[in-house]
């Protein structure tokens, strides 16, 4: 919707008829140049003046369009929610060699953990639009893909980008949770959550995980665990298929442990339908503010007028330094001698 911020403004435009009309203008000099040969200036350089008529409807014009522009005219957009939510929350996402285990059903076709976990948390980070929300990876070590940001959309592309062996093959559970402690120290919110998901024990890291969540429960940083993976799958060798547990080197008693520790909770998902209801879960454990603000976006367009204001002035100031150099004048002189030729 179009609107004006200042639209009182616009009723200037009749100043100048109130200057005219009201104000007393200033004496005319008396003084003035004789010239014997004005009628052939004239002749020669063409007419010195525009008409009176031309020259009071491009003033008007002008003023108008100043006007306009200072009346601050904006284009309003629709209405959107206001996203003010007290809460960061991060997500840290194993990437370690174990998460290439095709063991996730995704429609009729095996995936790896990985690609699993992405198509959930894709649905994850579009639900949570009033949270603050960040991104870390870890694996032999923890680095931050997104800090903590409300462009939600740039958080899931940097998730969709994220690859197997970026940071190595093994587990560093303690660094991850030590990282998401250092970047969320800081925060003025009152509510700071850590989601972590592996599907394997610490391997890795300067840090053990429990040291790391005890620090953690001392700076108020709530964390929820996800242990991720199938209890069995099919393993073809050469004496024929056999079933296996890819999931025999979860840490689910440590994980248990950070959660307990920090004040959330454990949970553990065997399937990617199994990861969608423990997401959805959290949803309830950590629902966002309903406030009902919301904010307008606008969009100004004073420099539309001004800008038409500027060129219309321009122009006028060509057409009149034209007319003074006689260039119509002589434009005029060249097609009478060419119609006598």
């Amino acid at each position: 919707m179009f609107s004006f911020q200042w639209p009182w403004l616009l009723l200037a435009f009749f100043l100048p008829l109130l200057v005219y009309k009201f104000v007393i203008p200033a004496k005319l000099s008396q003084n003035a140049l004789m010239v014997p040969f004005y009628q052939q200036l004239e002749t020669t350089a063409g007419p010195l003046r525009s008409p009176q008529w031309t020259r009071l409807s491009l003033l008007l014009v002008l003023w108008l369009l100043l006007l306009i522009a200072a009346a601050k005219p904006v284009w309003q957009g629709a209405p959107q929610p206001l996203n003010t939510s007290p809460r960061d929350l991060m997500l840290a996402v194993d990437i370690s060699g174990s998460m290439e285990t095709k063991d996730m059903q995704l429609g009729q076709k095996m995936v790896d953990r990985l690609t699993g976990i992405k198509v959930v948390l894709d649905g994850f980070i579009k639900r949570r639009n009033q949270d603050r929300m960040g991104l870390i990876l870890f694996a032999d070590n923890a680095y931050i893909q997104t800090p903590l940001t409300l462009d939600h959309k740039v958080l899931a592309n940097f998730l969709s980008e994220a690859q197997i062996g970026f940071a190595g093959r093994k587990t560093a559970i303690g660094d991850a949770i030590g990282l998401a402690i250092k970047r969320m120290q800081n925060s003025p919110e009152k509510s700071k959550v850590l989601v972590l998901l592996t599907d394997g024990a610490n391997t890795a890291g300067t840090v053990t995980p429990l040291s790391a969540a005890a620090v953690a429960a001392e700076q108020g940083l709530k964390i929820y665990t996800l242990g991720f993976g199938a209890d069995e799958m099919l393993v073809k060798s050469f004496f024929g298929d056999r079933r296996v547990n890819p999931s025999i080197d979860l840490d689910e008693q440590s994980l248990q442990k950070i959660a307990d520790m920090t004040g959330g909770k454990y949970f553990r998902a065997r399937s990617i339908e199994q990861l969608v209801g423990i997401y959805q879960l959290l949803d309830q454990l950590e629902p966002q503010p309903i406030d009902g603000k919301i904010i307008v976006p606008q969009r100004a367009l004073f420099y539309w007028p001004l800008g038409v204001a500027l060129l219309l002035s321009m122009l006028w100031a060509l057409l009149h330094l034209l007319v003074q150099h006689g260039f119509f004048a002589a434009l005029k002189n060249t097609k009478k001698v060419d119609d006598v030729s």
